[in-house]
């Protein structure tokens, strides 16, 4: 546990440093859930990600972070001793398939086996607290019960308590309706004082008030127009494949919702609609207008000087992917103030 000195404005008293907690992220992407967690009071240690292109993004937006270019199965933290013992170990693992689905189409599962390298590095690591993100079905569906029993094997052959759990980003500032599934675990009794955020109580925020201003950045007329109507959270927003394709906003089911509030969900722009764009959803797809990755990654409550990195499908993958920042502050605050709560690190585990 590292300290800093903070000093609230307005407060000239002397007051009790405030403790910042180090952390190792591993399949850390765009920096969503880095940044959510640097926000919540975790420094990282280290900074794990095998995209080139995510890496630059790490870089480009905090110099000061080691970001580390590797595949996660290959990381050995006997090379870098600064990971033992951390605070926390966090990472925003690959989508783990159903194991029937991966079983009928492949025979190897390569989002399993980094989720499985992520459970075995506690095993290297010690830190005090775990926080896995991935799909909700890992967390609550039957189709998961094989993965999650794995889990919980290694984790208490480690003295790790834990649970899982699935959050809504939407509930935490996000104008997103965006469920993930989490997995949290502490050394020891720890696990015991957590309790997972609370919702917050100001309404969600829309689509139109997240988006309105930038909408009409070039002068488009119907911006406000289109703000106004555009009042409800976004569908979830889906990164897609690494593999095929181009920038979408998701799935049919998806696309259709988007259409209903004036977005072309089939594409992603280059640039926000100039004072010529005429707006008729009656007309179909040329009727509708569609959002930039900016646009994407402020749905994903990402900050605005948050740069990505890369050409328009490789950024929009980082931004579609990522844990949105508002969502990891949340949780990340939740599981700081378990860690701070004890001046003492555990003297002994305990099984789950």
């Amino acid at each position: 546990m590292t300290w800093r000195n903070v000093t609230p404005t307005g407060n000239r008293g002397n007051i009790e440093p405030l403790p910042r907690l180090t952390s190792l992220e591993v399949c850390a992407g765009a920096g969503g859930l880095a940044l959510g967690l640097e926000q919540a009071g975790f420094d990282p240690v280290l900074v794990i990600d095998n995209r080139p292109i995510a890496c630059e993004t790490l870089r480009v937006n905090r110099p000061d972070w080691d970001v580390r270019e590797m595949d996660l199965l290959d990381f050995d933290p006997a090379e870098d001793r600064q990971v033992y013992d951390v605070d926390l170990l966090a990472g925003g693992l690959p989508r783990v398939k159903s194991p029937a689905t991966a079983a009928r189409k492949r025979s190897d599962d390569p989002e399993l086996d980094v989720l499985k390298a992520a459970v075995d590095l506690i095993y290297g690591v010690q830190p005090r607290a775990v926080w896995f993100e991935n799909v909700p079905e890992l967390a609550r569906k039957d189709d998961y019960e094989s993965v999650r029993a794995t889990v919980a094997a290694e984790l208490d052959h480690l003295g790790y308590r834990f649970c899982w759990h699935v959050l809504n980003a939407k509930d935490y500032g996000v104008p997103q309706s965006r469920e993930v599934g989490l997995l949290v675990a502490f050394k020891g009794d720890l696990i015991d004082r957590f309790v997972w955020p609370e919702p917050h109580e100001q309404p969600f925020r829309s689509v139109g008030e997240t988006l309105g201003e930038s909408m009409g950045a070039r002068g488009w007329r119907d911006a406000a127009k289109w703000a106004a109507q555009a009042d409800v959270v976004a569908p979830t927003i889906v990164g897609g494949s690494w593999d095929r394709g181009g920038p979408d906003l998701g799935p049919t089911g998806a696309k259709s919702k988007w259409a209903r509030i004036g977005v072309d969900g089939v594409t992603v722009a280059d640039e926000v609609p100039d004072a010529e764009f005429e707006w008729n959803p009656a007309v179909g797809r040329s009727g509708l207008v569609p959002l930039t990755v900016e646009q994407v990654a402020m749905l994903q409550g990402f900050p605005s000087q948050w740069r990505i990195a890369g050409r328009k499908t490789a950024r929009y993958r980082q931004v579609g992917n990522a844990t949105p920042p508002p969502l990891a502050r949340a949780v990340g605050a939740a599981i700081a103030a378990v860690l701070r709560s004890t001046a003492e690190r555990p003297t002994g585990v305990i099984g789950r």
